[in-house]
């Protein structure tokens, strides 16, 4: 979804603020989406709080936000927050569900923090749908929304036009995902690298990881993390990164899944399109070069793996996205950092 609304301007989000919302994924969209980012060139997007009601406390009474938008925001936005919920087995008031439909049916992106995949099931919007929502609470969710498709093992999901993440710090990782999809992945990291955050924890990993990866360690599988990410665009493979880890391929299969929740040549390959769209983004190399300059080998083979990711082609892609026509040249040089 482009970063413009139809008219021209900037796209217009609308964070709504529920009773008892856990702060902290309200902030995370206000730090990401509402404030004046210079290392991205300035605002990004127009950002607007805004509630059923004009004082709305926050979890545990802790504070009481106030002098928030009505829900008209909802109504005009193109893009709708919608926060996660202490008791989720209490419903939403009608109007703040009729709110989210209207905004669905008028084709506004609906973005559900945590819990907040329960207002979207509740609104009607989620059915035969993809989604994810924080593993405690999956039971409970799959009970009483049989008819949406749930993944409760993944950080985020995006399913085009509706896009759903798990727990508080998942918060962070969708909106920067929503930043990379709208702006690139040059603006997202220079925004994460503001941030002091990772700039890019796929969607896919898991939600619960058993240990974390021994980075700091000097262990042999950081080694060769290290190593493999230093070479990425080389021919290299599952079998030349489990040598490096002293490991046979089935002991290195089996780390990165309890590690990293996925695959070494998953892991491997998401390394190789990160550079391969930075390239698209900030080069004219052909994408037979791009492909072959990734590591990614063939453009059928990009044009799979990208497609995959961002549901665009990589002509499509590099005419969205070239840092040309979107950023400042001191923006771009900053995100590369």
């Amino acid at each position: 979804m482009s970063q413009e609304s139809s008219q021209g301007t900037l796209h217009r989000i609308g964070a709504l603020v529920d009773e008892g919302s856990n702060p902290f994924e309200i902030a995370c969209m206000t730090e990401v989406f509402g404030i004046h980012r210079p290392e991205a060139g300035g605002l990004l997007y127009d950002f607007q709080l805004c509630a059923r009601q004009q004082r709305v406390p926050m979890r545990q009474d802790f504070f009481t936000m106030t002098e928030l938008a009505g829900l008209r925001v909802l109504d005009q936005a193109d893009t709708v927050i919608v926060p996660n919920r202490p008791d989720t087995s209490s419903p939403r008031h009608p109007e703040v569900l009729a709110a989210i439909t209207r905004a669905h049916e008028r084709g506004a992106r609906l973005v559900g923090m945590c819990s907040g995949a329960f207002t979207l099931a509740e609104a009607g919007v989620l059915a035969g749908r993809r989604a994810t929502v924080h593993w405690k609470w999956a039971d409970e969710f799959r009970l009483r929304f049989p008819d949406v498709v749930l993944d409760e093992n993944v950080l985020f999901i995006d399913d085009g036009d509706i896009l759903t993440s798990a727990g508080s710090a998942a918060a962070l990782d969708l909106a920067l995902h929503i930043v990379r999809t709208d702006h690139g992945t040059d603006i997202a990291t220079a925004v994460a690298r503001r941030l002091v955050f990772a700039a890019h924890r796929p969607g896919g990993q898991r939600q619960f990881i058993e240990r974390p990866i021994p980075r700091d360690t000097g262990s042999a599988l950081s080694a060769a993390l290290d190593w493999a990410e230093r070479h990425a665009t080389e021919s290299i493979g599952v079998g030349d990164i489990a040598r490096r880890a002293a490991m046979s391929p089935a002991t290195l299969h089996r780390r990165f899944r309890a590690e990293i929740g996925r695959t070494p040549l998953e892991w491997l390959s998401a390394l190789r399109l990160a550079h391969a769209r930075r390239l698209l983004e900030t080069t004219a190399l052909s994408v037979e070069q791009i492909a072959h300059a990734s590591g990614l080998g063939t453009s059928a083979n990009l044009r799979t793996h990208l497609t995959a990711e961002t549901g665009l082609s990589p002509t499509t892609y590099r005419r969205q996205f070239h840092s040309s026509g979107r950023a400042s040249n001191s923006s771009v040089q900053e995100a590369r950092v």
